[in-house]
C-alpha cells in the first residue's frame, strides 16, 4: 500500500482526534440562548467522531500502516488547530464547520490516492465520511444563516 496513503490516513486521524477534544471543549463550554440546542449537538458530533477515529486507526492497521497514537504526535501533524477555550458560541459553530471544511477537502486527495492504490474500501470509508460531513457542513451553515 502506498506510503501517501497512509500520511493521508494519518492525517486525518490526527485532525479527527484534535477535533474530539474541541468537540468535547465546547459540548462543556457553551453558554448563551443556544445552549440546549448546541450542547446537544456537540456531543452528536463528537460521539461520530470517536468512530471515525478508531475506524480510520483500524483500516490504517489492516492495510499495513502505523496509525498516529501519541498526543504529542497528533498535534505536530494535525492542520486543524485546538480549541483556545474563550470561544463564544457562534464562533464554535464557525470554528467546527471550517474545520470541516478543512477535512472534507482533505478527503478529496485521500480519495484519489486510495483510487490510485486500488483501495476501494478505504475510498468506501472515507466517501462515507465525507457525505456525512457535507450534511453537517450544510446543517451548521444554515444554523449561521
Amino acid at each position: 500500500m502506498s506510503n501517501q496513503l497512509h500520511s493521508l490516513m494519518n492525517t486525518q486521524l490526527t485532525n479527527w482526534t484534535v477535533l474530539y477534544t474541541k468537540l468535547h471543549n465546547f459540548h462543556w463550554y457553551v453558554k448563551g440562548p443556544h445552549f440546549f440546542t448546541l450542547h446537544e449537538k456537540f456531543e452528536e458530533f463528537y460521539t461520530e467522531t470517536a468512530t471515525y477515529v478508531d475506524d480510520i486507526a483500524e483500516r490504517l492497521l489492516t492495510i499495513g500502516g502505523q496509525p498516529v497514537g501519541t498526543l504529542k504526535e497528533t498535534l505536530k501533524m494535525a492542520t486543524i488547530q485546538e480549541a483556545n477555550g474563550s470561544e463564544k458560541a457562534d464562533e464554535m459553530v464557525q470554528i467546527i464547520l471550517d474545520d470541516f471544511k478543512i477535512i472534507a477537502k482533505d478527503i478529496e486527495t485521500l480519495l484519489e490516492a486510495a483510487e490510485e492504490a486500488q483501495d476501494e474500501e478505504t475510498g468506501d470509508l472515507f466517501l462515507g465520511i465525507k457525505a456525512t460531513l457535507e450534511k453537517n457542513m450544510w446543517m451548521l451553515q444554515a444554523y449561521l444563516g
